[in-house]
């Protein structure tokens, strides 16, 4: 449609339409209804199942504008970006209304309460490669959170980018097919590329991600000089990123983004890292069904808040390599844990607090509801009551520990960071009504008494709405007309309705203003003069309560800073509190960490399934039984490397799986299911479990597994925790074991010292390195037999197993009965190691029981 066939409404459309991104759906409003026109229609009916209709032979769909979230939430969902523009002033006949661009929503930036997940963070990040480094920044703008680092090992920095889950990635224009194609030697290109896949990507012209931009823009929107305030200097390649992040908020949010106010460096060097594939295969975030139960994370939370589980999730995207932190934490845990009838009481107090960070960030950046201030009243409520009940803790008994000095109360430290803010109570309790609207058009969020012209507005309306009544009461008696009714709609204003029967019955002095179906509309002059008195004090109580309300808001971001460090310290009391209840439950200990090399776990249990065993809903296979307690003495020095054999089914995944967990919940602050442990720091947790392929990206399953073993060997340190659950099975026999036995020999080739390794194997054959490596110990699941049955005990025992009872298993798994006998008689081939014999015949049977011994098969001679 040219420009001068189109309507001065589509004219407005167009203006706001040619300056988005390309490929953004602009909702553009219209009355009670938000219009896609053109190609938006097509694909938002597509992607919503809306129906596609025509206006001026162009295709449009519309959305009610009450409803307008619920859609937007689908749209983000789909990885679209979405422009709002709102009417800025009522309808009026004969005139245009006055229309602007409120917003861009993406999945990085959208802030609303029902786009986001209460208990997730929600990133939005920057990368850029330049020369080997790794630039990167990350944003959550909903809470405020706002992180720069860089690296020159991009390994360094990936694992954090991976637990952070980012929504939306920002990436100068041409960088995801440049690491596409990039050589495949290149491996932190290949893995950058990986990162990127799958997830919601915006490219942005290159000048974006230039530092010294950066630092300006970055500047600018945090109000400082120079960043020396916040130990960063101004040529820090992560600020490049940064200012792509301020310039991406800015343009979607339609100005400045207000509630950014600190900027912190990221350093992998102080964060235990743990990588994309053992972050699944240790299922920190989801379980291996892609569901949050199951998961560690879900196992170990206890938190009553939204900001205590984001700061949950935080912690373990990000465990510390802080021993001061780590105690801190601990302590805290402690003397929560020594005052039980104060700890149910803190964790039901804290059950009220609102999510603080968020509700700011909304406010801050003009996102406005009345109940966002109801969310900061109701938190005030509560803030001297838990205050209170921290201070009870500073006298309570603290449980002994087994660390020198005596540090001071951690709670008391938490406690010095809650601000009480009594004038901002008062004045929101004074001000607000109990029950609040959702929108600000709505009316009525002032409490009545508070002021004075409210109060007069409100009588007014009062005293119309019953002089309606009386209008219609006394006009049905004036008139005969019994079913006569007095009515409101937005387009024709108040009216008397009558219907057609009774239309005999209709005075000379009603003025005809609509015919419909069912009778006529009418007005009287008194009735419109009435309308006019009521509609304006209506009009003018909402702009009053507006006006009052801003001054709230005001004051609420007046103090902005003390309520986000009590949201900070609220968050972390949730978090720990949370513990110190898990801690009662499952009855588990304080771990000692130190900078040693030592690991030992004295009855350690997997954190989850454990739970999982006491489940009510367990599977009956498993449900009721109590988990088997194991104990592990590794040492850098020592015993570095231990070899795990037993048949399948027997625990070793799980018994190699929960050393890991045990040691990660250790250095995030945490207790651990143990009687008793101690753990030298941790710099990485490295796992290669599981079989699966990635037909995706061309991947066989041997390809998967020899990626991530490859990861392993090329990044681990001597301070690292590796897991092995079996290299090599994906190939042939002697090629697989020919692989694992190369790795545990590079796991051990530093003369005094190597990573941490527990290696949960088949290959009987690699048991055979505990003679020739001297820091290499053997262990076994120990299992019972039976009348040619197996019993699983669990238990952990040194030694190797004398054979794997594979067959045993395939029983336990239902296999026809045909089929075990005959496996029984191939085994015993395989076993005679006679090559010049044939297998048996399909049709021979077993004609006695099949024995074993230990020692009678040949080994392979491989060192």
């Amino acid at each position: 449609m040219t420009s001068a066939r189109q309507t001065p409404m589509m004219q407005q459309y167009f203006e706001v339409k040619r300056g988005l991104p390309p490929g953004t759906l602009l909702l553009f409003r219209l009355g009670d209804f938000f219009e896609m026109f053109y190609a938006d229609a097509e694909a938002g009916s597509r992607l919503l199942g809306l129906t596609l209709t025509k206006r001026q032979d162009a295709p449009m769909a519309g959305i009610p504008y009450h409803a307008v979230d619920t859609y937007v939430s689908r749209l983000l969902a789909a990885g679209r970006k979405v422009a709002i523009c709102d009417q800025q002033e009522p309808a009026r006949p004969g005139r245009l209304v006055r229309r602007s661009l409120v917003r861009i929503l993406s999945p990085g930036t959208t802030l609303a309460a029902n786009h986001l997940e209460a208990a997730r963070n929600h990133y939005l990040c920057a990368l850029a490669l330049d020369k080997g480094v790794l630039r990167a920044a990350w944003l959550d703008l909903s809470t405020g959170e706002f992180k720069i680092a860089a690296d020159p090992h991009p390994e360094n920095l990936l694992p954090v980018l991976a637990a952070l889950a980012p929504r939306e990635v920002l990436v100068a224009e041409g960088s995801l097919e440049a690491w596409r194609t990039s050589p495949h030697e290149q491996t932190a290109v290949h893995a950058l590329h990986a990162f990127c896949t799958g997830r919601a990507c915006t490219e942005l012209p290159a000048y974006h991600f230039d530092t010294a931009a950066g630092a300006r823009s970055v500047m600018e929107t945090l109000g400082v000089l120079n960043l020396e305030g916040f130990g960063l200097n101004h040529t820090h390649r992560g600020l490049g990123p940064a200012g792509a992040l301020v310039h991406y908020a800015t343009e979607n949010l339609c100005a400045k983004p207000e509630n950014l106010r600190t900027l912190q460096e990221y350093r992998s060097a102080h964060t235990l890292l743990i990588d994309p594939a053992t972050l699944r295969n240790l299922e920190i975030f989801q379980s291996a069904r892609g569901t949050r139960e199951g998961s560690l994370v879900a196992a170990i939370s206890r938190t009553v808040t939204a900001a205590g589980a984001r700061l949950l999730e935080r912690w373990l995207a990000s465990p510390t390599l802080e021993l001061a932190e780590i105690r801190r934490r601990q302590s805290v845990v402690g003397e929560l844990l020594a005052q039980p009838p104060r700890l149910a009481e803190l964790h039901d107090r804290l059950r009220d607090v609102r999510d603080i960070p968020r509700i700011l960030g909304r406010l801050q950046n003009r996102l406005r509801h009345p109940r966002e201030l109801g969310g900061i009243r109701d938190t005030l409520a509560q803030l001297p009551a838990i205050i209170q009940c921290t201070a009870a803790f500073e006298a309570g008994p603290v449980p002994p520990v087994e660390l020198s000095g005596n540090p001071p109360p951690a709670v008391a430290e938490l406690k010095s960071r809650l601000a009480d803010l009594p004038a901002l109570r008062e004045l929101l309790n004074r001000a607000l009504a109990d029950e609040l609207p959702g929108d600000l058009q709505e009316g009525g969020y002032i409490r009545g008494g508070y002021d004075a012209g409210v109060d007069r507005l409100r009588a007014l309306n009062r005293e119309s709405k019953t002089w309606l009544s009386d209008l219609e009461r006394t006009e049905q008696e004036r008139t005969g007309i019994k079913s006569l009714k007095v009515r409101f709609n937005s387009v024709f204003g108040y009216y008397i309705e009558v219907t057609k029967a009774n239309l005999h019955l209709v005075p000379a002095d009603y003025i005809r203003r609509q015919t419909t179906v069912g009778g006529e509309r009418y007005v009287t002059e008194a009735l419109k003069q009435k309308e006019k008195e009521i509609l304006h004090a209506e009009e003018k109580a909402v702009a009053r309560e507006l006006e009052l309300f801003n001054v709230l808001v005001a004051a609420v971001i007046a103090e902005a800073a003390a309520l986000r460090q009590t949201a900070d310290a609220l968050a972390e009391l949730d978090v720990l509190a949370g513990w110190a209840a898990l801690v009662r439950e499952w009855d588990y200990c304080r771990p000692e960490l130190d900078e040693g090399e030592v690991l030992e776990i004295t009855e350690g249990r997997h954190p989850v399934v454990e739970q999982m065993l006491k489940a009510p809903d367990a599977s009956p296979a498993l449900g009721g039984q109590a988990f088997v307690p194991n104990d592990t003495v590794m040492a850098c020095a020592e015993a570095q490397i231990l070899v795990v054999t037993g048949p399948n089914m027997a625990g070793k995944s799980t018994y190699i799986r929960q050393v890991a967990l045990i040691t990660l919940l250790a250095q995030i602050g945490c207790w651990v299911p143990a009687k008793r442990c101690r753990i030298g720091l941790v710099d990485r947790i490295f796992s290669r479990v599981g079989a699966s392929d990635d037909l995706a990206r061309g991947n066989s399953t041997f390809m998967v597994e020899m990626n991530e073993t490859a990861n392993i060997l090329n990044n681990y340190t001597a301070r690292s925790l590796i897991i092995l659950d079996e290299i090599g099975r994906g190939t042939s026999t002697y090629d697989g074991l020919s692989i694992a036995w190369a790795v545990v020999e590079h796991l051990h080739r530093n003369p005094d010292r190597g990573p941490r390794t527990l290696f949960a194997t088949h290959y009987q054959e690699l048991t055979q390195l505990e003679q020739h490596l001297p820091r290499l110990r053997n262990y076994s699941v120990a299992v019972k037999e039976w009348n040619d049955d197996i019993v699983f005990v669990r238990r952990v025992v040194p030694g190797a197993a004398d054979r794997s009872y594979g067959i045993q298993v395939a029983r336990l798994a239902g296999l026809p009965a045909g089929v075990i006998d005959r496996a029984k008689l191939i085994l015993g081939k395989l076993e005679s190691d006679d090559t010049e014999v044939a297998l048996p015949s399909p049709n021979a049977r077993p004609k006695k029981k099949l024995t074993v011994r230990p020692g009678d098969e040949d080994q392979l001679d491989l060192l």
